[in-house]
């Protein structure tokens, strides 16, 4: 506990050092939105001669105006005043609002799987836009292909190559974050400054009349739906308030002035090199001109396109490791299974999940495949994290409502929210040309989290609350089981993790599984009970030995962002017993370990088998769907043996039916055989009398 204090201090200092790491680690997302933003607005028009200057103002002030309320007003000034200990994103804000409603759950539920399904778009739609700007490109005797095909290939090999490098961690590349973009935005900020000296004028472009105007202009061919198009320039907001937690606010306080800057010189930059070729001959009958490497200089191209290319990856970085985070306070809120996890450079923050990863792979990689080119993946872009944001809108109504009053979170939630969903509508338009692919991929993500949240919920509707006993009942019996020397000792320690809830009950089947089975005996029954607060960090345990030194109840404080890897705290646990003389030392007799004073630890794990759901007649369609998909789940994910960190111990699993309570017919009634075989002598007359069934 006291070094997560000290990190989270550390986090909240403010320096060059730190501010450094904001920049390489915060705004990778919307920091590489300039590579495609006004390349889809623009392309609305058709050719670059169908362009106007009113066009190109309402389209650079739509953009001013969008990051401005969006991301700096509600993201930076408002979203990040709602961390938990220091962590953001839709589950750390959930995770405080919870208590205030249940049906909180359903827009952090939502929101937080299209965030996961929007993740999957933006490696290939980031690295594609970089990699496109090598096309025709000369480097040395090196002449870059047109085809779209090798652009396809490389992007590929790109996508492949990062996502194999993730089991490794990222402690080292994540040193050289910082610098490349720092670069990167200064790049972009130099870039804007000098194409705005060919059209001063382009500082009007911010006033907010000429976004408007655009709106309903009828050179704007698309109408309200070019929103769909703007709204790109901002999809990098709930990733930076979800990358709170690895840098703290201070720092996104501090650095986000600089990033502000430079992105909107940038855009004003593309535009005033818009204005000043739109109706040259050169131009006037082309289509697909992206004025992000159009208005870079000859000699400047190759830089630029290369720490482009940089920046996608590092964004693709972000984004991907931004998954493994939310994935893990998913688990840790019970929204998603057990998934199993590691953690390669022994941080906490840098956790790698293998099924998490591969399937991400799968999916960017067929969406480079499915859509090819950078413009056709736009379409698809933005209409997930738009639902994200409304859900966070929600959520930040209720948080608002906390710490505030309900007239100002009705005012906020209101104008964000009428705000997102104008851009929802607009994004809508994107659904056929591609916007489907997300929207399939977050309902299958809302689907496994519905199953497992709400199976959960409906399992334990029809838990028999009488097969719950109390440990107190059984403490004579254990103690002495445990002294029995006529029984063969089964372990030194005897491990079950199962709920123990007040007054010290648990399931029968656990007392049912030491007693009744083959008695197992040992040293040590440890009662193991896991809670998952919502505290990121948290680490405490309380002990309980009910007088004796044979029994003792533990229960662990693990925050969402914890591992539970029971064995490590047993270990500091039982080490701690020992010397406070609360158990004896357990003196092997046979050992590698010289004075060694821990016994060998077994643990013993109850795994829920389905039963007949058709027993629970007052159960309805809809319980029984959810228990038996939360079930199916349970069984396809990590084990529990994985889960605890319990891969190298004595482990045995237990399995014990989901339902007990379903009520076992006494009406058996014996049919009566007639006997034809002469009966012999001195046989009991009694024998085949009848007997009543208890």
């Amino acid at each position: 506990m006291v070094r997560e204090r000290v990190m989270e201090r550390k986090k909240e200092l403010v320096s060059l050092g730190t501010a450094l790491v904001a920049i390489g680690i915060v705004y990778g997302d919307i920091g590489t939105s300039p590579l495609y933003t006004m390349n889809a607005i623009l392309g609305h028009q058709g050719v670059f001669g169908n362009l106007t200057k009113d066009y190109v103002f309402g389209a650079i002030s739509l953009v001013f105006w969008t990051i401005t309320l969006v991301t700096t007003i509600k993201y930076v000034l408002i979203a990040l005043q709602a961390d938990n200990r220091g962590e953001g994103g839709i589950f750390a804000l959930y995770a405080i609002v919870r208590n205030r409603a249940k049906w909180l759950i359903i827009p952090a539920v939502i929101g937080g799987a299209a965030l996961l399904a929007d993740g999957t778009l933006t490696p290939a739609m980031t690295v594609t836009s970089a990699i496109e700007g090598l096309k025709g490109q000369k480097i040395g005797s090196f002449v870059f292909s047109n085809s779209q095909n090798v652009v396809v290939l490389a992007v590929a090999v790109i996508l492949l190559a990062l996502f194999m490098l993730q089991r490794y961690g990222t402690n080292a590349i994540g040193k050289l974050f910082g610098p490349i973009m720092l670069i990167w935005f200064a790049f972009l900020g130099l870039m804007g400054v000098m194409n705005m000296a060919h059209y001063p004028d382009i500082w009007q472009a911010l006033l907010p009349q000429y976004g408007v105007k655009l709106l309903f202009s009828p050179e704007n061919k698309v109408g309200i739906f070019i929103l769909g198009s703007v709204f790109l320039a901002t999809t990098g907001s709930e990733a930076l308030y979800s990358d709170m937690g690895h840098v703290g606010k201070r720092n996104i306080y501090f650095t986000w002035p600089f990033v502000f800057i430079t992105l909107i010189l940038n855009y004003m930059g593309q535009g005033a090199w818009t204005l000043a070729h739109m109706k040259a001959d050169s131009f006037q009958n082309l289509t697909g001109i992206n004025p992000f490497f159009a208005m870079m200089p000859e000699t400047w191209r190759i830089f630029g396109i290369i720490i482009a290319t940089l920046a996608a990856i590092i964004a693709s970085q972000a984004l991907i490791t931004g998954s493994f985070t939310l994935v893990t306070e998913a688990i840790g809120l019970k929204i998603l299974p057990r998934i199993r996890m590691r953690y390669p450079n022994f941080l906490k923050s840098q956790v790698y999940i293998r099924f998490v990863n591969w399937l991400m792979c799968a999916a960017s990689l067929g969406i480079v495949f499915l859509f090819q080119t950078s413009a056709h993946m736009e379409s698809a872009y933005g209409l997930a994290i738009t639902v994200t944001m409304l859900m966070t809108t929600l959520l930040l109504y209720e948080f608002i409502t906390m710490k505030r009053n309900r007239i100002v979170a009705l005012t906020v939630a209101f104008f964000f929210g009428a705000l997102e969903m104008l851009f929802l509508i607009a994004s809508l338009f994107k659904f056929v040309d591609g916007g489907y692919v997300t929207v399939l991929i977050t309902l299958a993500i809302v689907g496994v989290m519905v199953l497992w949240y709400f199976g959960n919920k409906a399992r334990d509707k029809y838990v028999d609350e009488t097969e719950y006993v109390s440990l107190r009942d059984f403490r004579k019996q254990l103690v002495k089981l445990s002294n029995d020397t006529t029984i063969p000792e089964y372990a030194t320690n005897l491990v079950y993790i199962a709920n123990i809830k007040q007054n010290y009950t648990v399931k029968r089947s656990v007392l049912y599984s030491i007693l009744d089975k083959q008695p197992k005996r040992a040293c040590v029954y440890w009662f193991v009970s896991i809670h998952e607060t919502a505290t990121p960090f948290e680490r405490r345990y309380t002990v309980d030995m009910m007088g004796t030194r044979n029994i003792v109840c533990v229960h662990l404080y693990l925050g969402f962002k914890v591992s539970q890897t029971v064995s490590v705290y047993l270990r500091e646990i039982v080490n701690q017993l020992i010397a406070e003389e609360a158990i004896d030392i357990q003196i092997q007799k046979y050992s590698t370990l010289k004075g060694r004073k821990i016994g060998n630890f077994s643990y013993v794990v109850m795994k829920q088998k389905l039963a007949d759901l058709r027993s629970l007649q007052s159960s309805s369609f809809l319980d029984r769907t959810l228990i038996a998909g939360r079930l199916f789940l349970q069984e396809k994910m990590a084990a529990p043996a994985i889960w605890y960190g319990l891969e190298f111990s004595e482990v045995l699993e237990e399995p014990e039916p989901l339902f007990i309570n379903r009520k076992v017919s006494r009406n058996l009634h014996k049919d009566y055989i007639k006997n034809t075989v002469p009966a012999e002598k001195n046989l009991d007359s009694t024998k085949n009398e009848p007997k009543s069934i208890e």
